[in-house]
């Protein structure tokens, strides 16, 4: 039995001397009709209702509109807090199928419904763009950064929340996918392409010199390429491009001394040798050092051959008193020789290393700028096609708004 005609009362006939009858019947009646959630909330359904008799031919039963109206009566329609009917019109059409040579006599109505946005723009609409904005902002934050996982997960999971309750609002059996579900899934592999960068250029971060630097050609698109195409910034290129002019002269470190200028005594005894004046202390310098070193004062010996025009200054006796004290401070010289080469090759290691790495964040960088640009026009056509598109299609798309 169909549920539908347990919701009917039996109505009277009125029948006229010319034989017409006028049958007002008392019931509900419940339609299925194709459903588009396309441009979900901002849609709208056309439903087409159609009655007829499948017993009776048109010689026997010729069914038209009551007189003066081609319509349903709204006068005691109560309005619908969802829907709003925007068209209602009918039409009688006369159907022959090939079985039977009479025709077959039909009313029908159309009906088209738009979906009232209010309740719509508070819990997808504002949610949505509050996210966009959020989604830009995730793009600006460095890769390295601890903050652009959270802030991409946490919005990674309220752009899965937005999608769960549109799937609550949507029919499963729709014949489309709305625009706005596709805009968050959109978001979704915007954000975990934006994460799982931001992954790849942590690790290279942390793996340091045991990784390879950036491939030429891909190190001369993206960093000397794209980064000026989109404006950023290298700064430690920077910093190399105009690096700091050494004088070439020792550093000296002075007491303070009268009143109106600085002395000329260094600090600590041997301040004023340099490392590079250091280095030419030879095999021979030190032989010809050590002999010297029982005379006290003065150690000249090196003047012509060991470092040219070089001198140290006055010590006291207690350093040069025999060959042992002399010999006593080359070591020491030595050792500080040593440890100043380990401190620049230390150095050294962590410049590349910094360089490697800082190349994959230029990498990283700009890969995330080329993704803020992708998603912000993205955003714009998107726009264009749910909004633009659908009011020169029809002006009054967006009543719904007037109403809310």
């Amino acid at each position: 039995a169909d549920d539908r005609l347990k919701e009917q009362r039996n109505a009277l006939v009125v029948v006229q001397h010319d034989g017409s009858v006028l049958w007002m019947p008392q019931a509900i009646l419940r339609s299925s009709c194709a459903f588009d959630t396309l441009y979900f909330p901002f849609d709208e359904q056309t439903c087409v209702l159609k009655f007829g008799s499948w017993t009776y031919n048109g010689f026997k039963l010729d069914i038209h509109f009551k007189p003066g109206r081609q319509s349903f009566d709204l006068m005691d329609y109560i309005e619908n807090n969802e829907w709003s009917i925007i068209e209602n019109s009918g039409y009688r059409n006369i159907k022959t199928y090939t079985c039977c040579p009479e025709p077959y006599p039909d009313l029908k109505f159309k009906l088209v419904l738009r979906r009232r946005v209010a309740f719509y723009t508070f819990i997808l609409i504002m949610p949505c763009a509050l996210l966009s904005l959020l989604t830009m902002v995730i793009f600006w934050v460095p890769p390295e950064s601890p903050a652009k996982l959270t802030l991409g997960m946490n919005i990674f999971l309220a752009f899965f929340v937005l999608l769960l309750l549109l799937a609550e609002s949507t029919p499963k059996a729709a014949s489309t996918i709305p625009l706005i579900g596709a805009y968050f899934c959109m978001n979704m592999i915007m954000i975990t392409l934006s994460e799982v960068l931001a992954c790849v250029v942590a690790n290279m971060h942390f793996r340091g010199v045991r990784i390879n630097r950036v491939p030429k050609c891909l190190r001369v698109f993206m960093i000397n390429f794209m980064a000026r195409v989109l404006c950023v910034r290298d700064q430690l290129f920077e910093k190399e491009a105009n690096p700091v002019v050494a004088t070439g002269q020792p550093k000296k470190r002075w007491t303070a001394g009268r009143v109106g200028g600085e002395t000329s005594r260094p600090q600590y005894p041997y301040a004023d040798i340099s490392f590079a004046q250091v280095r030419l202390l030879d095999n021979g310098a030190e032989k010809r050092l050590q002999d010297q070193g029982g005379d006290g004062g003065e150690c000249r010996g090196i003047d012509s051959r060991g470092v040219p025009g070089f001198a140290f200054p006055p010590i006291g006796d207690e350093y040069l008193s025999h060959s042992q004290s002399s010999a006593q401070v080359l070591e020491e010289i030595k050792a500080i020789r040593e440890m100043l080469e380990k401190v620049r090759e230390k150095k050294a290691r962590a410049e590349e290393k910094d360089k490697v790495v800082h190349e994959w964040r230029m990498v990283g960088l700009v890969t995330d700028r080329i993704i803020f640009c992708f998603y912000l026009v993205t955003n714009c056509i998107g726009l264009m096609v749910i909004f633009v598109w659908q009011i020169k299609r029809d002006p009054p798309y967006l009543k719904g708004f007037a109403e809310m």
